[in-house]
């Protein structure tokens, strides 16, 4: 169903009462998203596990395909707000790019559905991502600062000179996704659990020692 002139679109034009139930839909379709995919998820499920219906989602959203893009900007916008209350200019740059290493583990490890909305665009080779008019709001705050830790350890003669940053984010960013996103496989191969707070601790040592072991002069 295509979104039409009528599909209500501003949180500020909706009551109170819209509101929480536009919120339930978003809920619902995030936890159904994750599970199965843009693809195998329906509306009528995402509707009564919201307590809507589906002429309700519709009016807010147009389409299943606009609520899949909605709630994957939100899961971007809820990652990106965290990077922003990051506080790393204090801080020595050791110290900085560990704190940088670790919210990231430590984020995607809390939200694994982050992660499952992040694979199935891929396989959708970001169809849904690239129309959406918020993608410039989604720039990566955790990269901004990452480029001004660099300079700082690179100027204290503690990092090396040269260091791409955006390629050294593509790493943090892989060495964690990876391993959330195969945890299941992961610890059956390896007969142990990847999920408790110990084994997320040892990786979050693991990937800080692998940066700064590059990181260094």
């Amino acid at each position: 169903m295509a979104a039409s002139s009528t599909t209500i679109r501003a949180q500020g034009e909706l009551s109170a009462r819209a509101r929480a139930t536009r919120q339930r839909i978003l809920d619902a379709a995030l936890v159904e998203f994750a599970e199965k995919g843009m693809a195998g998820s329906r509306v009528d499920e995402i509707a009564a596990r919201a307590g809507a219906n589906k002429r309700m989602l519709y009016a807010y959203f147009g389409s299943k395909e606009e609520l899949w893009l909605t709630v994957l900007e939100r899961a971007y916008a809820a990652k990106r707000e965290e990077e922003r209350e990051l506080s790393v200019d204090s801080l020595p740059p050791l110290e900085a790019m560990v704190r940088l290493v670790a919210f990231n583990l430590r984020y995607t490890s809390r939200h694994p559905e982050f992660v499952a909305l992040l694979n199935q665009e891929n396989l959708h080779r970001a169809a849904y991502l690239s129309r959406s008019e918020h993608v410039p709001a989604l720039y990566s705050p955790m990269l901004e600062a990452l480029t001004t830790v660099l300079a700082r350890g690179a100027a204290a003669g503690i990092f090396r000179d040269g260091v791409d940053a955006m390629q050294l984010y593509i790493s943090i960013l892989a060495l964690g996704h990876f391993y959330v996103a195969n945890r299941h496989t992961l610890s059956t191969i390896f007969g142990t659990p990847l999920d408790t707070e110990a084994a997320i601790a040892a990786r979050e040592a693991h990937i800080s020692d692998f940066v700064l072991g590059y990181l260094r002069p």
